[in-house]
């Protein structure tokens, strides 16, 4: 009967290891999308060309661990930058073409320095939205849709 009482104690201290290595090894908790909101549009020129840029904020921003946008240099690339962040940004229009993309975001406050241009003559897409990919987890975050007018 000893053998069987010091079994079963083996075998309860053996599972109770296993249950806490796997609650340990668990996915990460779940991030929310971003909430992506216009601040508003400035007037610029660059190289000559007259620009609209149109700007916006992340109000969630600080829901965000600020290791997801640590320097990543074991991940690809950004063009030349060997320490692109972990996580790129990405702003589409509404039908989902590409407007522009920041790849080397240091911090979760850099969210609210996101924005695109346009030339001043073309009419803007009614809605934008962003996608933060978190390229060392293959996860991706997607907004709501945000408007390009106050």
């Amino acid at each position: 009967m000893k053998s069987f009482t010091r079994k079963t104690a083996l075998f309860s201290m053996a599972f109770a290891v296993v249950l806490a290595t796997q609650s340990s090894l668990a996915a990460p908790p779940t991030l929310p999308n971003p909430v992506l909101f216009f601040i508003g549009q400035e007037h610029v020129v660059l190289n000559g060309k007259n620009l609209v840029r149109y700007n916006y904020d992340v109000s969630n921003k600080d829901e965000y661990p600020a290791d997801l946008f640590a320097a990543a240099p074991r991940l690809a690339p950004c063009g030349t930058n060997t320490k692109a962040a972990r996580t790129w940004v990405d702003i589409y229009d509404q039908s989902g073409k590409r407007l522009n993309g920041f790849c080397a975001l240091g911090k979760p406050d850099d969210l609210s320095k996101i924005w695109f241009s346009l030339e001043e003559e073309v009419i803007p897409p009614s809605y934008v939205y962003i996608e933060l990919n978190d390229r060392q987890t293959n996860t991706k975050y997607k907004s709501n849709l945000a408007d390009t007018t106050l």
